[in-house]
Formats: structure tokens, C-alpha cells, sequence
């Protein structure tokens, strides 16, 4: 639960300023210094950035919306995954713009009592990990064997005889959000990589990824292979292991470090065979993942990325950097 805990405790120190167009004061308000979590999302910061510009908003203005360099921030994307998205080189703190407006499959959900209801997103609204944990088991949603915690079992049942993956390891499918940002210029640090000024330059995957029952450890890697297949055409040049990698040595090395400094870039032909929902050149390659603000090794099992990294909404929000030919 170590891991869960950490996500849920993760915040993003923002400095929210007032779109000049709206300042009707001098001086105009002092920023609005904000600690976000990073599982929510920021329309759910209003309550809290509206004192702090109501000298300056005209009456009846109460719906906000965010931008960063001029480029409009979704409402409906969590807030770490915008920032992980963004910000390849993190800027703490964030300094984002806000403005005002004048305004004038959900069956378990809906079938949740009120009250439930009610504390489902107020969990979500103030990062309160047990409190979502509490109400959202009546959801009775699946979960995944995490083969981490599976192997960890064995070993402890064991003195020398090494045995295959466990009987009761099940095979899972994870709902992924992917966030690929297409780059064309090749950069050694994070912050030499291009700002973002369109959404255009973003593309998106949303699709189940099924952990499969198989003599070796489901990682990272295995998964990004079905979600990003074109990437990973060309694997017989590698000079790393990556895919296929005995459980014990993936666990191993997830416990030395889930984090690396530098990822493992694959290179491949990248020819993606559907263009509405991937559009990639060829020759890429991946120079960065990033999943909860953590830059995770390839080799760590996918089921405890699932069962450790996914939001709030039960998606596992992964943004990968790709480098591009011109």
C-alpha cells in the first residue's frame, strides 16, 4: 500500500495568475499560490482561487478555466497527468493562467446511494486515499494479480527450489489513456525539448491492455509493445533486454530503482495503423515515459504499474515523449 499512498499524497505547488484581460485593479492581485493534487483535476481548485481574485471578478462569475503558455488545459485531464505532459522538465512552481466566465458507463456509480456518491468525489476533491478506498469497493470493481506481490509470496515460501509464475496469477485487462507527444527535435535534457502550443502535437490512445498468462514476467514494455506495436518492430537491434525478462529479475531491479534517470529509448519503424487515434513517423523513438511523475525502468511488471499508479477514474494515464524524423 506503500505505493498507492505516495500517488494519493502527490501535489503540484501551482502559481495561478489572473488573465490580464480580467484585471480591473491596480496593482492587479498577487498570484494565487495553490498546492494541487495530482490525481485531481483543476476545476476543482475554484472554491479555492476565487477568493483571492474576488476584488477584481465583476458579479456572477464562478466558472474558470486554465491555461499554460497560451495553451488551453483540459478540464477533464487529471492534473499530474498535464503536468507530467507539459512540463518534461518540472517547473515548480507551475505557473499557470486562469480566467473567468459568465454563465447563466456509469451504471455502478449511478447506482451508489447519494451519500456514497458524495463521498466518492469528495475523496477525490481532498486526496483522501482511504475514504476512496472505502466507498469505492462497493463498486465491486476487477482488479489484477500483481505478480510482484505474487513472486514476493513465493520466495518467502521458499529456500532454494525456483519455481515458475503461481497457479492463481489471473490474466487482467487495464483501461490505458495514452499521451503521446511527437517531437522532431532530438534533445539530451528534458528541458531542451520543445514547449507544447497545440493539442495538435498530442495524440491519444485509450485501450484495454490485457496482462497475459505467460511463463515470463507482463511488463511495462509488453504493454507499450501492444499499445505502440510500430515502435518495437525492430527489437533485434537492441542491445538491452527489455521484453520477456524473468519475473525475479524484473522484480529485482524494480526494487532497486523504479525510477531511471535516462529511459531506454527504442528505436523501430513507426507506420501507425490507425491515424485517428495515433499519428507518429517513421523511425521513431521513445525518449521518455512518464506515469504519475515517475519515469518508470521498462522491466517493472505492468500489475504493479496497474495496481499502484492508476487514478482515481480507474485509467492508468501514461505520456510518452517521441522522437520524430523531420
Amino acid at each position: 500500500m506503500e505505493a498507492p499512498k505516495y500517488v494519493w499524497e502527490g501535489a503540484i505547488p501551482l502559481q495561478i495568475h489572473l488573465h490580464e484581460s480580467q484585471v480591473t485593479t491596480l496593482p492587479p492581485p498577487p498570484p494565487a499560490l495553490i498546492l494541487a493534487p495530482r490525481i485531481g483535476y483543476l476545476p476543482l481548485l475554484a472554491p479555492l482561487i476565487k477568493p483571492y481574485f474576488s476584488s477584481t471578478l465583476p458579479p456572477g462569475v464562478d466558472t474558470i478555466w486554465f491555461d499554460y503558455n497560451g495553451l488551453p488545459l483540459r478540464w477533464y485531464i487529471p492534473t499530474g497527468v498535464l503536468f507530467d505532459l507539459l512540463c518534461p522538465e518540472p517547473e515548480r512552481p507551475w505557473k499557470i493562467t486562469a480566467a473567468y466566465i459568465m454563465n447563466g458507463n456509469c451504471k455502478n456509480v449511478m447506482n451508489m446511494s447519494q451519500s456514497d456518491q458524495l463521498e466518492l468525489w469528495h475523496s477525490v476533491m481532498n486526496g483522501n486515499l482511504e475514504a476512496y478506498q472505502r466507498v469505492s469497493s462497493k463498486l465491486k470493481l476487477a482488479t489484477v494479480d500483481d505478480e510482484y506481490a505474487s513472486l514476493c509470496l513465493q520466495k518467502s515460501q521458499q529456500s532454494v527450489i525456483e519455481t515458475d509464475l503461481p497457479e492463481q496469477a489471473k490474466t487482467g485487462r487495464v483501461p490505458v489513456r495514452l499521451y503521446v507527444l511527437s517531437v522532431s527535435k532530438d534533445f539530451d535534457d528534458l528541458d531542451e525539448i520543445p514547449r507544447v502550443d497545440s493539442w495538435e502535437k498530442i495524440s491519444y490512445i485509450n485501450r484495454p491492455v490485457e496482462i497475459r498468462k505467460e511463463d515470463k514476467c507482463f511488463t511495462l514494455h509488453d504493454a507499450l509493445k501492444i499499445l505502440l506495436p510500430e515502435l518495437f518492430l525492430d527489437e533485434s537491434l537492441m542491445n538491452v533486454k527489455l521484453g520477456g525478462v524473468d519475473l525475479e529479475d524484473a522484480v529485482r531491479n524494480s526494487n532497486e530503482d523504479v525510477t531511471s534517470d535516462k529511459v531506454v529509448e527504442d528505436q523501430g519503424q513507426n507506420v501507425c495503423k490507425q491515424p485517428e487515434a495515433c499519428r507518429i513517423s517513421s523511425s521513431a523513438k521513445i525518449k521518455l515515459i512518464r506515469i504519475q511523475g515517475i519515469e518508470p525502468k521498462l522491466e517493472i511488471p505492468f500489475s504493479w504499474v496497474a495496481n499502484n499508479l492508476l487514478n482515481p477514474d480507474y485509467f492508468l494515464h501514461v505520456c510518452v515523449c517521441v522522437k520524430v524524423a523531420q
